[in-house]
């Protein structure tokens, strides 16, 4: 899971360029690009003063997660919830938005994690839901999440993925969260 500090201002022109750029119609997925307009995302996203956390549950966690019987929507929760904890003490004490990608889960469960996000939350922010192809900022989250779910995976594009986000990961502007650490 990903999460990406950056004003829906900025994550809309950050869309915007790589569309003028690509030609992409409808929604940027990260699982739809190539390399090379992976590697473009990163350099249009960098001229920005964008953040990122990656919580990530490695396999031998997901594996027993899943022999004890522990679901899907349990794992999510716990990312997400890894995710805003590193997010909220970064923010300064300014007021901090939170989207949650709507398309995952059915509305009603959605609904009780966003409350959640919102408990967290408090008086500093709203947490909210969003469909991804109306949110560039979730669209983004996206290409992030699953440039590191490509990197976990071992897939060919690994080591190509590894060199694009190297840099972010060097300077801190994205950190790595493993879930239980």
């Amino acid at each position: 899971m990903a999460g990406i500090a950056l004003s829906d201002d900025d994550a809309t022109a950050v869309v915007a360029r790589f569309r003028a750029i690509t030609g992409l119609r409808g929604e940027l997925k990260g699982s739809r690009i190539t390399s090379t307009e992976r590697a473009l995302l990163f350099e249009i996203l960098a001229q920005r003063d964008a953040r990122g956390w990656v919580a990530v549950a490695d396999g031998p966690r997901l594996t027993a997660a899943r022999n004890a019987g522990t679901s899907d929507l349990l794992l999510y929760s716990a990312l997400l919830d890894l995710t805003v904890g590193a997010f909220l003490p970064t923010s300064g004490g300014a007021c901090a938005d939170i989207v949650i990608d709507e398309g995952r889960y059915d509305p009603a469960i959605l609904s009780g994690v966003r409350g959640d996000v919102q408990a967290a939350l408090g008086q500093w922010g709203q947490a909210s839901l969003a469909d991804s192809r109306r949110s560039a900022g979730i669209q983004i989250a996206d290409v992030v999440a699953n440039s590191f779910f490509n990197i976990a995976a071992g897939s060919p594009r690994a080591a190509r993925i590894g060199a694009i986000v190297a840099p972010w990961i060097d300077t801190g502007r994205i950190r790595i969260l493993p879930l239980g650490n």
